[in-house]
Order: C-alpha cells, then sequence, then structure tokens
C-alpha cells in the first residue's frame, strides 16, 4: 500500500518562558499573525495560513530539549541576506552568518528569546516545489 504525500512539517509547538516577549519576537519581528489565544497561556501564530506555530507558556523552568532547530523557508537565496539584516537590526540573537552549501542551499541561524534556533533557509527543491 502506497502512502499518500504529506504536506511536510508545518505545525511546531514551543513552551516559552515569557508569552509576551515570545509573541513581540514572532508576531512583531517575524511577521507571523495571531490566529488563536484562547487563553492567556496559550497563542497560536501563522505566516498567512502556510504553517501554525503553537506558543505554550512553560509551568515549570525550561529544561534541555532534542530540538536542534526548526527552519523557517525562504523562496530565494538573497532573502537569506535580506532577513539576516533584518534580525540584525531588530537586535535577535545570530548563532551564523549566511552561508551557501554544497547542495546549494543558503541559510543562517538566528535564536529566538528562549534560545531556540531557527534556521532561515533557501533550499532550491523546496522553494520549485512552492513555484509550482
Amino acid at each position: 500500500m502506497s502512502l499518500p504525500e504529506t504536506l511536510g512539517i508545518r505545525h511546531v509547538a514551543l513552551f516559552v518562558s515569557d508569552l509576551a516577549k515570545a509573541e513581540a519576537f514572532y508576531a512583531g519581528v517575524l511577521g507571523y499573525q495571531v490566529e488563536w489565544r484562547p487563553d492567556p497561556e496559550n497563542l497560536y501564530l501563522t505566516m498567512n495560513g502556510r504553517d501554525n506555530l503553537a506558543l505554550h507558556a512553560a509551568k515549570r523552568p525550561l529544561g534541555e530539549t532534542r530540538l536542534d532547530h526548526f527552519g523557517v523557508a525562504l523562496r530565494l537565496a538573497e532573502d537569506v541576506d535580506a532577513w539576516h539584516a533584518h534580525l540584525k537590526a531588530a537586535g535577535a540573537a545570530l548563532v551564523a552568518p549566511p552561508k551557501t552549501h554544497r547542495d546549494g542551499a543558503r541559510s543562517f541561524y538566528a535564536k529566538d528569546p528562549d534560545g531556540n534556533v531557527l534556521q532561515f533557509i533557501h533550499h532550491p527543491p523546496i522553494a520549485a516545489r512552492q513555484e509550482a
């Protein structure tokens, strides 16, 4: 039996230490829109309805995580540099400068207010699928 193709990872849920700071970063700096605020401890964001980012107020100190990073896909290689400049101007914590990888992808890494690592990436095969 053949499985249907998935749409990829379109939902990430994060525990955050300060929901207001996380909202300021994801909505204010990255441009996500509030999709749903079911209560004061939970917030669901979207980027133009293409994905869903859930932010949950941590009820205890944040501990270790197995999450290394999650990616924000970009259409063009030059978009990577534009986002890097935007985050730098916004005072975001930048982990590594933009670089082009051997497979033709271009990316850089930044951290949110809780230290979660985001990779802003132009990955040619993903970008090509978005154009189809």
